[in-house]
């Protein structure tokens, strides 16, 4: 029999709830404990002695997480997520119209259900502590907030600060939650308990008085009348389907859902809210990103090391050679985790440039509101600069971020290696030059291994860690442990050119090249990948990257695997004529002096093999030409052993190159067309570009025998 979630203990006329969720690090709602709360809310309702109670959490750093997302996999209709819905939603009536009224009191995380909870609760405190953050991310999910959230957060904090929290799932620290009306009292951790207590008093005894909830001037305007409402709505639908070009339709129920609230009885808001979240439940959008989920979660408990995983060093500091941009970004996120970071450059002015890079990634966050003036100035003093190698015999890990020449890194590694300690590793940040020709100018190749940062380093979730067959096993799972205590979405891939995720990006990009070359328009090319999902198309991406770090990747790559990653003409002409992108406001679009994108440079098609002659192709076949070539590299990576398993390639392809993420990735989006399918497209491409999209042996086989590369139902990890 299993231990009870819930526990009551009473203080006088106060009623003490505390949620422990047992073997579990956070707590979460599933019908068993939703159960077991609804019980405890009767003996409170007929327990007349007990005037009030107050809601908190058992666990040190968190309130509630929000639903058990293992539940989601049992429903197998939209009705039976409708109904579990509904289920919840009599839960939170009963919390809300409880005899005795309910404080919560937050501490930690506050989300989903749990923040749905506590808006049906009474009055709310919560801490100010970094850690205590509110929020409904059930978008994130393909989903909407399914207990009540939609009806009762509006009425809390206003319809426009709801939207905004509803349609991005972003997390409101507890300042942003007082200012807007989302908490009562904001408190010191250790009083948390103790003024909870007194409140919920205050509550029974009615002597507590509320502060009145002011939304501002605008609020009044547009939300306290049908008509600023309509506004209000149709200008968040108007934005919702421009950003997400109509590709998750959670954000459209979700409105409608709140929309249901306003033009209808509260019952009627609620019954909506349960239909448009069994819809969304039973969406394919929601399954992928629920695989995404825990795909993730996964991933934070993976070691990189197959069997039993050596413990991992604790790394507290690092060394960081090379001050450019990738370095700089890689000191700073250091930085931001409490890592002192040794800075080495060829000459000081460049480390005076590293450095202020650093600080520029700082104060971007310092201007946010993401850190304070102290934090800002703490981070910054953790950063020193050298020409030598002074202050790197103490270093556990150093990056190498130097110049992408496999000359220049094994100079690096020769002059470092001597200095730093026997059980160091060196870690390098290339992006396409194999790990294996790095290491085999070390004498300790058994300590070399790969850190691929993607860029911008401060931005982008991904790292991608590169094994070599020699690299050690407490090497691979010391730097496992590094990226992720660096806030990093880690894989751990084999090596090879290109690693995956710009292995698999080459040929997507050499397509696009020579879609240019048959005379399809650059901008027709970039809006068919944005429709199919994509956050920026392809030949935007070469300007975003650097048509030369482009031209550079695309020789090693073709080198390796030749014609079917061979680069466009397209790319050569533009690279031959200086032209180097968004860095240097000249690629295939326009740009101003700061950077920033315009239109199509039409000088450009008087480069490129037909002229400024365009020819019109649907968008369907710019997009299974490029999304073919793609996934049809990905499976290689599969038959040849470089990712570990297809879990770790989707993951990697959603959050290192913008794989659209309600597809899940190449691998789940393999298995939604159908392996038999996708061999018959590439075969059909095939016999028109010959060569270019045979498909692998690994596809053909699982065509063959029928095979997934996931199972079809259960956990899809």
């Amino acid at each position: 029999m299993s231990s009870p979630a819930l526990s009551l203990a009473v203080d006088g006329e106060i009623a003490i709830i505390t949620f422990d969720l047992p073997n579990e690090p956070v707590n979460k709602f599933s019908a068993s404990v939703i159960a077991e709360f609804d019980t405890m809310l009767t003996t409170i309702g007929e327990t007349s002695a007990i005037r009030a109670a107050v809601l908190i959490s058992g666990k040190p750093e968190g309130f509630i997480a929000g639903a058990d997302i293992d539940a989601f996999l049992e429903f197998r209709s939209a009705q039976d997520a409708a109904d579990a819905s509904a289920f919840g939603h009599r839960m939170m009536r009963r919390l809300e119209t409880s005899r005795a009224p309910v404080v919560a009191a937050i501490h930690g995380g506050c989300l989903g259900g749990g923040l749905e909870a506590a808006l049906a609760c009474a009055y709310r405190i919560a801490t100010e502590h970094p850690k205590t953050v509110l929020a409904l991310p059930e978008v994130q999910l393909g989903l909407i907030p399914g207990a009540g959230g939609t009806q009762r957060l509006p009425r809390t904090v206003g319809l426009q600060a709801a939207l905004d929290m509803i349609l991005t799932g972003k997390n409101v620290r507890a300042k942003k939650a007082l200012q807007i009306g989302l908490v009562d009292e904001l408190v010191h951790p250790n009083l948390l308990r103790e003024i909870a207590i007194q409140r919920a008093r205050e509550l029974g005894a009615g002597t507590l008085r509320q502060h009145e909830k002011k939304h501002g001037a605008r609020a009044l305007v547009l939300e306290d009348n049908p008509i600023g409402r309509a506004v209000v709505f149709r200008q968040a639908r108007e934005m919702t389907l421009k950003k997400s070009r109509g590709h998750y339709p959670a954000l459209l129920a979700a409105l409608d859902a709140v929309a249901a609230g306003y033009h209808g009885t509260p019952e009627q808001g609620f019954a909506e809210e349960a239909r448009l979240f069994g819809a969304m439940a039973a969406s394919p959008v929601s399954k992928e990103l629920i695989f995404l989920f825990y795909a993730t979660t996964a991933l934070k408990k993976d070691s990189g090391v197959a069997g039993a995983a050596p413990t991992p060093r604790p790394v507290t500091r690092i060394g960081v050679l090379g001050t450019g941009f990738m370095g700089a970004g890689i000191a700073a996120i250091s930085a931001m985790q409490g890592i002192p970071v040794r800075f080495k450059d060829m000459a000081y002015d460049q480390v005076v440039r590293g450095i202020a890079a650093v600080r520029d990634v700082l104060k971007d966050r310092l201007t946010k509101r993401q850190i304070t003036r102290q934090q800002f100035d703490d981070q910054l003093s953790l950063i020193s600069g050298t020409v030598d190698y002074t202050g790197f015999r103490q270093v556990p890990v150093v990056v190498e971020a130097v110049y992408e020449d496999l000359g220049v890194k094994h100079r690096v590694l020769r002059e470092i290696e001597p200095l730093l300690a026997d059980d160091a590793i060196f870690a390098t940040n290339t992006s396409t030059i194999p790990i294996t020709s790095i290491a085999e100018g070390a004498s300790r190749p058994e300590r070399v291994i790969g850190m691929h940062f993607f860029s911008p380093v401060h931005k982008m979730p991904l790292l991608e860690v590169i094994v070599t067959p020699r690299t050690a096993p407490e090497v691979v799972a010391t730097t496992v442990a590094f990226g992720r205590k660096l806030g990093k979405t880690v894989i751990v891939v084999n090596d090879a050119p290109g690693f995956f995720a710009n292995r698999i990006l080459a040929p997507y990009i050499n397509e696009a090249g020579r879609l240019l070359d048959e005379g399809v328009a650059i901008d027709a090319i970039d809006a068919a990948m944005l429709d199919f999902g994509f956050p920026v198309g392809p030949i935007t991406l070469l300007d975003e990257v650097g048509i030369d770090i482009a031209g550079k990747s695309g020789a090693v790559m073709s080198a390796a695997f030749g014609d079917r990653v061979q680069p466009s003409q397209a790319l050569r002409a533009v690279l031959g004529a200086g032209r180097l992108g968004r860095k240097g406001k000249k690629g295939f679009y326009l740009y101003d002096d700061a950077g920033k994108k315009g239109g199509v440079d039409e000088s450009v098609y008087a480069l490129l093999p037909t002229g400024s002659r365009r020819t019109p192709l649907p968008k369907e076949e710019i997009q299974r030409r490029c999304v073919l070539a793609m996934v049809n590299e990905a499976a290689r990576c599969v038959e040849e052993g470089i990712v570990r398993q297809p879990r770790d390639g989707d993951v990697g392809a959603v959050f290192g190159i913008g794989f659209p993420p309600f597809r899940g990735g190449p691998y789940r989006y393999i298995d939604a067309t159908g392996v038999t399918e996708i061999v018959r497209q590439l075969e059909q491409l095939d016999a028109r570009h010959s060569g270019r999209y045979r498909p692998c042996a690994l596809l053909i086989t699982m065509a063959r025998e029928g095979r997934r590369f996931y199972p079809a139902h259960g956990k899809p990890v």
